[in-house]
């Protein structure tokens, strides 16, 4: 069993690290704006805003808000587990945020069927969106294991 004391400007905070069990509390190791999964998540995020800038406006409360949406929760979903105490809560966020990638690469091909984007635009967003799905799934088994 090993003890660190940190201190940040308004209180002091105790970590536990048990070396018995093998695995190490990866969210108290890591600050999330660190991981690249999250960095490339909140990339993606301002491409979809800019991406559904042009839609009809039909549309505001429509696909464009679920886009956005789903967009922003897979960053956001990230940070949050990242701040939780145990794997396993870190684990069931990104398993949140990888589902929201899969919703919104299904509303991208949406609105392509609905001619709101090109099959080119499309493809782009889907391939980003693609490495940020398999990022997460990496991490996930990297805590699971």
């Amino acid at each position: 069993m090993c003890w660190w004391r940190t201190r940040s400007s308004r209180h002091i905070r105790v970590i536990e690290l048990d070396f018995s069990k093998k695995t190490l509390d990866i969210s108290t190791m890591h600050n999330f704006k660190e991981l690249k999964v999250w960095q490339n998540a909140r990339k993606h995020v301002k491409e979809i805003y800019v991406a559904t800038k042009d839609f009809p406006s039909e549309e505001k409360f429509g696909l464009i808000s679920q886009m956005r949406r789903s967009a922003v929760s897979i960053p956001s979903n990230i940070a949050e587990g990242s701040g939780r105490n145990t794997n396993r809560d870190f684990s069931h966020f990104l398993n949140i945020s990888l589902g929201s990638a899969y919703e919104l690469q299904t509303l991208l091909f949406l609105c392509q069927d609905l001619d709101f984007i090109s099959e080119e635009r499309v493809n782009d967003l889907n391939t980003s969106l693609e490495e940020i799905q398999k990022m997460i799934y990496g991490l996930i088994k990297t805590i699971n294991a």
